[in-house]
C-alpha cells in the first residue's frame, strides 16, 4: 500500500497510488489533503508508503480519522512516510495512533528540508482502545530530520506497552495521552519564545537550533486536540496565515 503526491508551485500531482490507499484533495482556500487506508488501519505485516513532494507550494496533511494497529504474534505492520520539501511549508497533523492489545508497529519518518523551507508535524499516541491502558506490545520509531542536506534530529527507540504503563502507574500520573511536534520556522529563535510565552515550557532547540521539539500529555483525547490547535495557530500566525479548519470534530 503506497501513495506518492507532490506539490509544485501549488500545482497538486498524483505520482503513484496503489490500493487501498487513497487520498482526498482540497484546494479551495488552501492546498488541503486527507489521507486514508481502507479498513483505517495497520495489520500485521502491512507496509504503509507516504511519499510527500513540494516545491515552490504551501500544504497541510492529515488523515482522515484515528490510526488503529491491529494485534499481531509475531510481524510488525510498518508505517513508512518520506517528506521532501523546497522552497515550501508543509504542515502534518496526524491523528490518534489506536495500538491494540499485543499490537506491533515500526514507524520511520525521513523528513528533508532545505534553507528556505518550513514545517509543523505532529503525532499523537493514545492508551489504546477505551478498555484498553498500553497493552499493545511494541512500538519502534526510526524518526530523521534533515535541515539542509545535515541531519538536524534523530529519534532511534523503542516504546514497551508495558514500560510505559509502570512508568504511568508509578508517577502517579493522570495524563495518558501524549502529543509530539516537530517545528522548523524562519526565526526559531522568536518562535520558541512565543511558545514559551504561552506556557509551552517543554520545547526546546534541537542541538543547532534549526528546529524546535516538544512534548506534551494530557488526561483526554478533546484536551490534547486543543492544545495541538493552540500551538498549530501560534505557528500559522508566525507564517501570516489565517485560521484553518480542518473539518473534523
Amino acid at each position: 500500500m503506497s501513495i506518492s503526491i507532490g506539490f509544485e508551485k501549488d500545482v497538486f500531482s498524483l505520482e503513484k497510488l496503489k490500493l487501498p490507499t487513497r487520498h482526498y484533495y482540497f484546494n479551495d482556500t488552501e492546498n488541503y489533503v486527507k489521507l486514508l487506508s481502507i479498513g483505517e488501519g495497520i495489520f500485521p505485516k502491512d507496509r504503509i508508503k507516504t511519499y510527500i513532494k513540494l516545491e515552490d507550494s504551501t500544504a497541510i496533511i492529515t488523515t482522515e480519522s484515528a490510526t488503529k494497529v491491529y494485534p499481531s504474534k509475531k510481524e510488525f505492520g510498518i508505517n513508512y512516510i518520506n517528506i521532501d520539501l523546497k522552497s515550501s511549508n508543509l504542515e502534518v497533523l496526524n491523528d490518534e495512533l489506536i495500538l491494540y492489545k499485543d499490537s506491533k508497529l515500526l514507524q520511520i519518518l525521513r523528513l528533508n528540508a532545505d534553507e528556505n523551507s518550513t514545517f509543523f508535524y505532529s503525532d499523537i499516541l493514545t492508551q489504546g482502545r477505551s478498555y484498553e491502558h498500553f497493552d499493545f506490545d511494541s512500538m519502534l520509531v526510526r524518526n530523521k530530520f534533515f535541515c539542509e542536506k545535515k541531519l538536524e534530529y534523530f529519534e532511534n527507540f523503542e516504546v514497551l506497552g508495558k514500560d510505559l504503563k509502570d512508568y504511568i502507574k508509578r508517577h502517579e500520573s493522570e495524563n495518558y495521552i501524549y502529543l509530539k511536534i516537530y517545528i522548523k520556522t524562519n526565526d526559531n529563535d522568536k518562535f520558541l519564545k512565543e511558545l514559551h510565552s504561552n506556557d509551552f515550557d517543554s520545547f526546546t532547540f534541537t542541538k543547532s537550533k534549526k528546529m524546535i521539539l516538544g512534548s506534551i500529555s494530557a488526561s483526554s483525547m478533546i484536551e490534547i486536540k486543543k492544545l495541538q490547535k493552540k500551538i498549530w495557530i501560534l505557528y500559522r500566525e508566525k507564517l501570516n496565515k489565517e485560521e484553518f479548519c480542518l473539518g473534523k470534530q
